[in-house]
């Protein structure tokens, strides 16, 4: 059974609703869960999922890592910016986004005026274990990928904090596991996620 088949499967024995009043921004690491953990949340709660990287990838019909390698990091961020935008001014859902696309002050501030920014906080040595045998992260594309995860990983948790809200991640979690913890964690905010058969 696939991981969405699963989180399927499991939205069926979550006997309540809920109701999503604003977008929520996956931010964190590479590696931290933000695609699989944001597919299953949106499943969870019958909303859709969308992913930035995914939008660019098909808008440019080219992958992150060649965009990378034909345009540059500042072209790419352009387009993330440009592609946050539009995709939080659709309809309430789970956005799932680039490692570095929290970074941006401008991003930041848009994420919290539209949309809710939650953290998927990892270690770094569960990151290590997730990205070292992918060769998807352009960012990694060095002699020394831990010593490049390890420094990218320092400079960004700083400004990952100021996420609006953050949720731990845990190695021994499934992913639809990590979902109900998300789920748990925005229904702390009522402006954000309400049970609907509370």
């Amino acid at each position: 059974m696939s991981g969405i088949e699963q989180s399927m499967a499991d939205r069926g024995k979550d006997q309540r609703s809920y109701r999503l009043k604003k977008t929520v921004v996956m931010v964190g690491m590479m590696g931290a869960g933000k695609t699989a953990v944001g597919r299953a949340l949106a499943a969870r709660l019958g909303v859709p999922f969308l992913d930035s990287d995914a939008e660019i990838e098909r808008a440019a019909n080219l992958t992150i890592p060649e965009i990378f390698t034909r345009d540059g990091e500042r072209f790419f961020r352009k387009r993330e910016s440009e592609v946050i935008k539009r995709l939080l001014t659709g309809h309430r859902g789970i956005l799932s986004t680039g490692g570095g696309a929290f970074l941006a002050q401008g991003n930041r501030e848009m994420i919290s005026e539209k949309g809710v920014s939650l953290w998927l906080n990892a270690d770094l040595e569960l990151l290590w274990q997730r990205v070292k045998h992918k060769d998807t992260r352009p960012l990694l594309r060095t002699d020394n990928p831990k010593g490049t995860l390890t420094q990218i990983y320092e400079a960004r948790v700083p400004i990952y904090r100021q996420a609006d809200l953050s949720v731990a991640c845990d190695a021994a979690l499934s992913i639809d596991e990590m979902a109900s913890r998300v789920i748990e964690t925005l229904l702390t905010r009522p402006d954000v996620l309400e049970s609907a058969s509370d």
